[in-house]
């Protein structure tokens, strides 16, 4: 059958609407798992619609490509565009996340390509391909350490839900922030770093990513004070008692899964505070770190033990 210009644009829109929004399912379920599995539902019905109508246009049963080998190309082109450029555009988000998703994105969209296209594989495109997929990872893993190291620059990107705050103060106080730290969490019980270093007088914000599908917590304390409430906690979680928990301190957030919080603390004296998740099994689980506060460095040529006037006039 012969197609007009209305129907073709038609079923273009459909089959790319419903790319874009599977594209966008499968990013974003690590964030929204249940909205991003009624997008991905959406989004196959969108597709599967518009294949079907580009299918029923081709001129003649001999040109028509096998419907279900177009849905099924069609899918994993959307995965392949999705990962790749959705990886790109939350990079400062999920600097973690995207490292990989980003080079498998592309390596997804060069097989879609291959098993679509009549062109020939020449040793050129084998060139091409190792080339980009080289370049392609290693531009994602080096923009992932350089967002590691100026967490300041990746917390301004947008982020998926509100981001919690808490800062360790008995009474309003506004805190000027001598520097940035990121910090990962994730299924794995882990925090990432899990040793940090501060100097006293330092005012730190912890800028702090939940990478699992949890919503484990972040609280500072001496190593005393945190062995002595994870037994509390635990006695708690035995005696059937799960309702909220204060840390007290002040010094403690918790991140739902997929978002990103701030903690900011003034470190006043030297110490070697603990890092650590108490939600009961976490702990267990080995979800700890440290926070080692040494003094502070004398600036250079200005030992902090000597203060000359003597070229002073009043």
């Amino acid at each position: 059958m012969t197609s007009s210009f209305q129907q073709q644009h038609s079923a273009m829109l459909l089959k790319y609407s419903g790319i874009s929004f599977i594209s966008g399912a499968v990013n974003h379920g690590f964030f929204s798992g249940t909205r991003a599995l009624w997008t991905a539902v959406v989004g196959i019905m969108l597709f599967v619609l518009g294949a079907w109508l580009e299918h029923r246009q081709a001129g003649s049963t001999a040109q028509r490509a096998s419907l279900l080998q177009t849905l099924a190309l069609g899918s994993l082109l959307s995965i392949g565009l999705g990962f790749f450029t959705c990886g790109l555009q939350h990079f400062p988000d999920s600097p973690a996340r995207s490292a990989w998703v980003v080079p498998l994105g592309f390596v997804l969209s060069v097989l879609t390509l291959a098993l679509s296209s009549s062109l020939r594989w020449r040793r050129t495109t084998s060139l091409y391909v190792l080339t980009g997929t080289v370049l392609v990872s290693a531009g994602s893993w080096g923009a992932y350490q350089w967002l590691l190291s100026h967490p300041d620059f990746a917390a301004t990107g947008h982020r998926h839900g509100e981001a919690s705050r808490a800062v360790q103060a008995t009474a309003p106080l506004a805190l000027v922030i001598d520097r940035s730290i990121a910090v990962q969490m994730d299924d794995q019980m882990r925090f990432t770093p899990s040793a940090i270093e501060v100097q006293t007088g330092e005012t730190v914000r912890f800028v702090i990513r939940n990478m699992g599908r949890t919503a484990p917590e972040m609280v500072l304390g001496s190593a005393a004070d945190i062995a002595a409430h994870a037994e509390s906690m635990k006695s708690s979680r035995t005696a059937g008692q799960d309702a909220p928990h204060s840390h007290g301190t002040g010094t403690a957030i918790t991140v739902a899964a997929g978002q990103t919080g701030e903690l900011a603390v003034n470190f006043q004296q030297t110490a070697t505070l603990q890092m650590a998740c108490l939600i009961p099994g976490h702990y267990e689980a080995g979800m700890r770190g440290t926070v080692n506060i040494s003094p502070t460095a004398p600036l250079p040529g200005k030992p902090g033990a000597s203060h000359d006037h003597s070229g002073q006039t009043h």
